[in-house]
């Protein structure tokens, strides 16, 4: 987002603000000059970023909503509030379809009276085609692709100035549940001795598109300033890895070799996110952070954190 002499009495909501992605928008906006208003489930002091003006809501909560929209009268919406644990979904399905979609459709009938706030709602690229024969590889992936009909079917309805944005694998330091953030957190669990079994990996060759959050928010700032309501937008770093190459890196920084344990499954991803980003819309943008940077900094996370979530 460029900085401009009004910025500062810009106002942008983001939800889910003490989660990985959310704490780092939180910095990230506020060292822009916006004022940041912050919802969270439960306010507690950790969470907290320098700046940033905090609200309690359950984003289940319609009344609860509707309200602080209207108190807080943002000029930008950043949504990255709900679930993203591909296991917790196939245990709480109907938990994943009421926290994905819900809130999202809450939040924008709350901002119909704010014609001209601009709204980017975080997704996946594990969504799939809601079009028959309908084969979701999980509850998670149904949650996300109902959330991106419901957001794009909403700017249709009603003209809001609404877009969506697909990272790829978010990866750096924060409390993610991602692959990445999984496997630092049992590099460093070894280093100090507390891990003795070896962290299981499906595949050598499975391969994923790795992106900064910091990179990422970033490019959701641009989203936010420029984007084209309506549209559906690929973020991602354009460089895929191996799983087997995010582990030979990780273990490289860490300067020892941790125990893990290779699965046997085939390699059936490779591709697929540079194929389903050549039929989105395309971000003019390059990333900044290098892998190595990135793995750097969740190693070092964990280690300051003992392995902890926070």
């Amino acid at each position: 987002m460029d900085a401009r002499n009004d910025l500062h009495q810009r106002v942008i909501l983001i939800t889910g603000a003490s989660g990985f992605t959310g704490s780092h928008a939180c910095r990230y906006f506020a060292g822009q000059g916006l004022q940041v208003a912050a919802i969270v489930r439960h306010i507690r002091e950790e969470d907290k970023v320098e700046g940033v003006r905090y609200y309690s809501c359950d984003l289940l909560d319609k009344k609860c909503i509707e309200e602080l929209v209207g108190t807080i009268a943002p000029d930008y919406v950043l949504h990255l509030a709900g679930k993203n644990s591909v296991p917790e979904s196939w245990e709480e399905p109907l938990l994943y379809m009421e926290t994905n979609v819900l809130p999202t459709l809450y939040l924008l009938n709350a901002l119909r009276p704010l014609p001209s706030c601009r709204v980017l709602i975080a997704g996946t690229m594990a969504v799939f085609k809601l079009t028959p024969p309908f084969r979701p590889p999980h509850p998670y992936s149904l949650s996300k692709s109902l959330q991106k009909a419901a957001v794009l079917s909403w700017r249709e309805l009603f003209g809001q100035a609404v877009m969506l944005a697909e990272p790829s694998n978010l990866i750096g330091p924060g409390p993610s549940t991602g692959f990445c953030a999984l496997l630092g957190r049992h590099i460093t669990a070894w280093e100090r001795g507390e891990a003795t079994e070896p962290f299981r990996i499906s595949s050598r060759n499975a391969s994923r598109d790795f992106l900064d959050v910091r990179d990422a928010v970033k490019a959701y700032g641009i989203l936010l300033e420029k984007g084209k309501p309506g549209k559906n937008y690929a973020v991602r770093s354009g460089k895929e890895y191996t799983l087997a190459e995010i582990t030979g890196l990780f273990m490289e920084l860490a300067g020892k070799t941790a125990p893990v344990e290779w699965g046997e499954g085939e390699d059936t991803t490779k591709g697929k996110t540079a194929h389903k980003a050549a039929s989105m819309k395309l971000l003019r943008w390059e990333p900044s952070i290098p892998i190595r940077d990135s793995l750097t900094d969740v190693l070092e996370y964990f280690r300051i954190r003992g392995g902890g979530s926070k």
